[in-house]
């Protein structure tokens, strides 16, 4: 018999499928010789896949004469049900006739039993042979849905794998099995929130679901990734070089397909879109009373589909690149760049057709582009520049390789702004606080994953900042030349900072802006605590070896020396002010919230520990404050001291000179000689400070320096048991009048800061009559007269010296 010759089909009938099927099977033309072996496989698998679909269809009869059967007895039941409602009208209506004939002792027992028993169980009975219907119905209408989804699956397949493959067919078999799985999947939802009893029918039609979905999505990605590959998807790159970056233009096969192709991939993408938004409501149903924000956010498949071997193919770039990393954050913003446009004309309108609520193709390319990014600096870069530094450390020496390292987190984060700017086109504004939005579309997100890669980050920049600092402290110039508004502040105080202070807060900024560009809270607060606060304690050990080893040379007598002192208290109050400043701002306020959030303190547990959460910090810088007040509070207090000390050296005589009470002062002097050396010493260091010193410290100093002469004067004069006769006294007035003109430049009534002097200059010049009378009087009489800042003791005892002559 001859053998009949079966021409093969034209090249352009057979479906990508059938092609990638054949390159498989045959690779090489040696491997034809085992065409006969595939051809008989093929037609054993055929022959089973026949003889499956009769089983099937036996299962299907089986399934329907069971179906018959249990409706049989369904009828029989409700049959029942109704000679039983029957029955219960006529004992009703017998009952009733019974009662008209004065016979009803036995008819209202037998209505109690019927009212008390018979009819709630037959109610109970007629709501369960409901339940069981329901049930029944409900379980058939699914079984006959996922049968058809299994053979429309089924069918797809077939489809596939036949000579003559129909894309039209099998993409029309697909988009009724997901119409169908829709449908399923709103009984499922609507049987799960309505009978939540049956959840063994539920969880029967999920498995038989999942089964169809673990073919059925395969299938449609491999689809969508043949149809992208006949597209020209990805585009050539090859093309660009390093000096071509910014002036190429990379093509667009989505805008440039046409016809049918682009009729085919539109449906096709719509297809994938409905299946992941099908996954998205299986999902939600099934995690039901859990937190299911984190697993139903999934990326957009279709997008990355898009994205994987675009990726692919700009690694071969990126592979050139490891050396000029500049190179590779440009191409992938290119790339990115290029394509948005094309998301959001041609792709979301089909996103939305699909009903995937709450994608954005723009961000959601923007946010798969970088995520491919970030994969390909945590593989391949950072590893690299970190054995470098090792290397390094192992040598002694690390400035190329720490270099290196904040060269590339300056290029991270020049391209996390540039792409933030891009996602914002789209009319969306993105805060440092949104954490979710951040981590998907920053580069900067390889950290979190990798602690360790952030503290070394930190380390770096710590170490880079403190040796760009030790230069500038060491410059004795920028100790002395002051500079006012170098730094943005809303503070209008002049706290005669010196350059310094400037050029700390510029360096500490710096960091922080660093920080501002992490993805989360959690990661700004540890790069803070490791980069940030250690820079703030340097400066303030800085400031406190400067004072001390001014006090050390002349104890702070000499006036270059206290000047040394006012310029580093000076520095330290405009850091405080500029840290209080920041932490009122929202950025800084968040950080303090996370901070408190990381303690893993609840409130219940807050209530029961109120003491030990009182030490707390409330803010991120806070710790850093309260040092720095502690030591302008401290160093403002010695220069108190040096200046009371000097004062009272330089007033010693005038102290000690008892004998100038009983007369008036020297003719043509208005102040006693013996105080004029130490008023000329108190102005001239006022005068000092009040010219270096910021105004919120000095007002500290003159008003501690009043309160030290007010206790040095009254107690080395009014308690020291000296006679003053109303020569005396005048002197005494006179030389505190002019005491008090020195600080009247700071205050309206100087007096005020000198209680005590004051009080007993009071009570020197009180008539002698009134003083005997205040003897009895005691302390009421001292309040009528004004006498508030002295004790009884001390007012008898300022009295009893005070000495009238005739």
């Amino acid at each position: 018999m001859d053998s009949v010759l079966h021409s093969l089909p034209p090249a352009s009938d057979l479906s990508p499928s059938v092609f990638s099927f054949l390159d498989d099977k045959f690779p090489t033309e040696e491997s034809l010789g085992q065409a006969c072996t595939l051809v008989s496989e093929l037609e054993t698998q055929c022959r089973c896949l026949d003889q499956k679909l009769i089983d099937l269809n036996r299962s299907l009869g089986a399934n329907l004469v069971a179906y018959a059967s249990f409706s049989d007895r369904i009828h029989a039941l409700f049959a029942d049900i109704n000679v039983r409602l029957v029955g219960l009208g006529s004992s009703t209506r017998s009952h009733a006739s019974t009662t008209g004939d004065g016979e009803g002792g036995e008819g209202n027992e037998r209505t109690e039993q019927i009212l008390g028993e018979e009819l709630p169980a037959l109610a109970k009975e007629v709501a369960r042979v409901e339940t069981v219907r329901n049930y029944a119905e409900t379980a058939l209408k699914l079984d006959t849905m996922v049968g058809d989804i299994e053979d429309a699956v089924s069918s797809t397949m077939n489809t596939n794998l036949k000579k003559h493959y129909s894309a039209r067919n099998s993409e029309d078999m697909r988009l009724l099995a997901i119409k169908t799985l829709k449908l399923t999947e709103d009984i499922l939802t609507s049987v799960t929130k309505m009978h939540p009893q049956w959840a063994c029918l539920v969880s029967a039609v999920d498995h038989r679901v999942d089964r169809a979905l673990a073919v059925l999505r395969p299938q449609a990605i491999a689809d969508h990734r043949a149809l992208l590959s006949s597209l020209g998807w990805p585009p050539a790159l090859s093309t660009l070089t390093s000096s071509t970056l910014n002036t190429t233009k990379v093509p667009n096969p989505l805008f440039t397909m046409q016809g049918d192709l682009k009729h085919q991939y539109c449906e096709n993408f719509f297809a994938l879109c409905s299946l992941q938004e099908l996954q998205i409501r299986r999902k939600s149903r099934q995690l039901e009373g859990y937190s299911r924000q984190v697993a139903l956010h999934q990326p957009l498949w279709v997008i990355e589909e898009l994205v994987n071997p675009i990726s692919l193919a700009s690694q071969r770039h990126f592979s050139k690149w490891v050396e000029k990393p500049e190179f590779i954050f440009a191409l992938v913003y290119k790339i990115t760049r290029d394509y948005v446009d094309s998301m959001d004309e041609l792709l979301q309108p089909l996103v939305d057709e699909a009903m995937l609520s709450g994608y954005s193709c723009r961000e959601e390319w923007i946010a798969a582009m970088v995520s491919s990014l970030s994969t390909y600096l945590a593989k391949e870069i950072f590893p690299n520049y970190v054995g470098e530094l090792s290397e390094e450390r192992i040598m002694g020496s690390q400035s190329k390789a720490k270099i290196s390292w904040l060269h590339l987190v300056d290029l991270m984060i020049s391209f996390d702004k540039r792409i933030k700017s891009l996602v914002e086109q789209s009319g969306i504004l993105l805060s440092s606080q949104e954490d979710g939005n951040m981590q998907k579309i920053s580069s900067l997100s390889v950290f979190s994953d990798r602690p360790d890669w952030l503290d070394l980050w930190a380390e770096i920049e710590l170490d880079d900042t403190l040796d760009k600092l030790k230069l500038e402290y060491s410059d004795e110039r920028n100790w002395t030349i002051k500079v006012q508004g170098a730094v943005p502040s809303s503070d209008p105080e002049d706290y005669k900072a010196p350059a310094v202070s400037n050029t700390f807060l510029r360096h500490l900024s710096s960091v922080v802006d660093c920080c501002r560009s992490l993805p989360s809270n959690s990661l700004r607060l540890r790069f803070l605590r490791l980069a940030g606060k250690p820079i703030i304690k340097k400066f303030l050990d800085c400031l406190l070896v400067r004072c001390q080893e001014a006090e050390g040379l002349t104890a702070l007598t000499d006036d270059d020396a206290l000047i040394k002192v006012v310029n580093c208290i000076n520095a330290g109050r405009k850091v405080e002010s500029i840290l209080n400043e920041w932490c009122e701002d929202i950025f800084f306020l968040e950080l303090g919230l996370n901070q408190g959030d990381q303690l893993g303190i609840s409130v219940k547990e807050s209530e029961n520990r109120v003491g030990s959460l009182e030490n707390l910090e409330n803010g991120l810088f806070d710790e850093e404050i309260g040092n720095l007040q502690v030591f302008g509070k401290e160093w403002v207090e010695k220069i108190s001291v040096v200046i009371l000390r000097g004062f009272d050296v330089q007033c010693r005589d005038y102290l000690k000179n008892k004998k100038h009470w009983q007369e008036k002062g020297e003719e043509g002097w208005t102040v006693s000689k013996s105080l004029v050396c130490a008023l000329d010493y108190l102005q001239g260091k006022m005068s000092k400070l009040e010219i270096n010193l910021n105004g919120i410290d000095f007002v500290r100093v003159w008003r501690s320096l009043a309160a030290g002469i007010d206790r040095l004067l009254f107690n080395g004069i009014l308690m020291s048991n000296v006679k003053f006769y109303d020569g005396g006294v005048e002197r005494f007035a006179s030389d505190l009048e002019v005491l008090f003109g020195v600080f009247a430049a700071w205050c309206l009534r100087p007096e005020g800061f000198f209680p005590k002097v004051s009080d007993g200059l009071k009570l020197l010049k009180t008539s002698q009559k009134k003083l005997q009378n205040g003897l009895a009087g005691g302390e009421k009489w001292m309040k009528a007269n004004g006498i508030m800042h002295l004790s009884v003791a001390e007012s008898d005892r300022i009295i009893k010296n005070r000495v009238f002559l005739g």
